[in-house]
């Protein structure tokens, strides 16, 4: 019997820890992990390229791109769509070639079935001038036991014809949708809405540094705050420059804009989506998970 630990081996139960251990040791199982402020990105930062913007932009949601970035992805898109739509026309073209193919083997089989109707006809006829018992003769001889004559060729069909054989038809294709959704937000994605953003540097002595290295990088225009990733911020739109929500709380009850002086409008004030912080109140989808083969126990 060994001592009683974490480590026991003498317990007949398999117990929730030794489970995490061997299967993170396995590598079977999913893996969860709880995501810190050092795992996501600062506010300032590219949605893309994860780099602080030097031309930053804006879409409508709050969610700020690298210009140069964001064009990047919008052509991308569109190049994949042009190439979805040739795919579209050139299978639409292909059905209406066989609808076609369709519709002339239907007059061809309307044109022998008619044929065989008059051969019929006459043949018909010309039995009737002849006697009945020759008539008898012949189509004991003529006549067929197969299973697929006349309609039973429909409830006996043939496996091993290829035009009776069951197989897997081609999916009908969908027409591609032609609007370039946003990475972050899955909303419709136009170049106009783009909305230039003005950051305040915190020192313009410093301007020429790489903004990589510093920390604090820029501060609001009206109060002269460091923005962070725990301070919310908001962009005014006829301007571009991003001010902190408690001067928000100012402008609204005049709404005027305090660097300009000119009237706004609720729609001229986009809140920017915070930088990670590492709290759940603040962030959203903070546990990174891999899924993977499951042991079974």
């Amino acid at each position: 019997m060994t001592r009683h630990s974490k480590n026991c081996t003498a317990n007949s139960v398999y117990s929730y820890h030794e489970k995490k251990k061997d299967a993170h040791a396995s590598g079977f199982g999913s893996l969860k992990l709880r995501l810190s402020k050092d795992a996501v990105k600062d506010f300032d930062c590219c949605c893309l390229n994860l780099h602080p913007c030097r031309e930053p932009v804006l879409t409508p949601e709050g969610y700020l791109f690298e210009k140069e970035a964001i064009l990047e992805y919008i052509v991308a898109k569109k190049n994949e769509i042009k190439r979805k739509m040739k795919e579209y026309e050139k299978q639409c073209k292909k059905e209406r070639t066989e609808l076609e193919e369709i519709g002339e083997a239907e007059q061809r089989s309307k044109l022998e079935k008619f044929l065989k109707t008059e051969n019929n006809v006459q043949s018909s006829s010309q039995a009737a001038t002849t006697g009945s018992s020759s008539s008898t003769s012949s189509s004991e001889k003529h006549g067929s036991i197969s299973n697929m004559t006349s309609d039973k060729a429909k409830k006996l069909p043939s496996f091993w014809i290829p035009s009776l054989t069951p197989g897997n038809k081609e999916s009908k294709p969908e027409c591609p949708d032609k609007n370039v959704y946003c990475p972050m937000s899955g909303k419709p994605l136009r170049l106009k809405d783009l909305i230039p953003v003005k950051f305040t540097l915190a020192d313009d002595k410093n301007s020429k540094k790489s903004l990589e290295g510093t920390r604090e990088r820029y501060k609001c225009p009206v109060s002269g705050d460091i923005l962070g990733n725990n301070i919310p911020c908001a962009l005014l739109r006829s301007t571009g420059d991003v001010v902190t929500m408690v001067c928000i709380e100012l402008i609204k009850k005049d709404m005027i804009h305090p660097l300009t002086g000119e009237k706004l409008k609720e729609k001229d004030i986009i809140p920017l989506q915070r930088g990670g912080t590492g709290f759940s109140s603040v962030n959203e989808k903070l546990t990174a998970k891999k899924a993977r083969p499951v042991m079974q126990t």
